[in-house]
């Protein structure tokens, strides 16, 4: 079964404009102009990547992908007219994939498409199911074992705490993506983030001594300042 994309586009000349090129390509496709009936195609519709407009006439781009990443984990594009940086920053904190702007050539978008779909069939250790959680993850070198708690880096075991080890796996289980510091202390802690607290910036800096990363050029946890952490594809 080809591979099926959902786009998600007020503007119906660009929407039916991607709508062909994808179509040439090959793949399935599932059009909206709103993000409910967007949300609707979803929960009913094995989905394998998304691109969504920023603004949308009831629920904004955004938004949108803020509601999708509370469960599946599909690639997704942002497509709009907006160009500040914040708003690509926002993007993928929220847990976009890439983000391209209008105009654009449906070439280009062709091209991110098909490395996204690349990327997340060989990296994304959920698979196409949504909420169906893999028990290992092989970043470049780096092991973690979900089930069995073991981390080894170039096949060197790593001696975790339990929290270090869930920092480690949900950055992991979340690569390429930016997570923020809120995001990452309510998911591993499971209590409300306060703006004072520096407790993830604590536990970041232990993780980054027991994996001997430097800490102004580390390869694997990321900072990216004023955002939060994440680990590269």
């Amino acid at each position: 079964m080809n591979d099926a994309v959902l786009i998600v586009d007020d503007e119906t000349a660009i929407a039916d404009l991607v709508e062909v090129y994808l179509k040439n390509e090959g793949y399935q496709v599932y059009k909206f102009y709103n993000g409910k009936d967007a949300l609707s195609c979803i929960e009913s519709t094995a989905v394998s990547l998304a691109i969504l407009d920023v603004m949308l006439p009831d629920i904004d781009g955004f938004a949108l992908c803020r509601e999708i990443r509370k469960n599946y984990f599909f690639p997704i594009i942002m497509l709009t007219a907006r160009v500040e940086d914040m708003d690509k920053i926002t993007g993928l904190t929220l847990g976009a994939d890439d983000y391209i702007t209008k105009p654009f050539h449906p070439l280009e978008l062709m091209a991110r498409v098909k490395t996204q779909l690349r990327r997340y069939t060989r990296y994304n250790p959920y698979g196409a199911a949504p909420n169906q959680e893999a028990c290992e993850i092989d970043i470049r070198g780096l092991f973690v074992n979900k089930n069995s708690h073991i981390c080894t880096l170039n096949n060197r075991e790593l001696a975790l705490t339990p929290i270090e080890f869930d920092i480690l796996w949900y950055l992991a289980s979340n690569q390429g993506r930016v997570v923020s510091s809120e995001e990452l202390f309510e998911a591993v802690w499971k209590e409300k983030y306060f703006d004072s607290n520096n407790t993830v910036m604590a536990h970041i800096a232990r993780l980054r001594e027991k994996m001997g990363e430097p800490a102004r050029k580390p390869r694997f946890i990321k900072t990216v300042w004023g955002v939060g952490y994440t680990i590269e594809k």
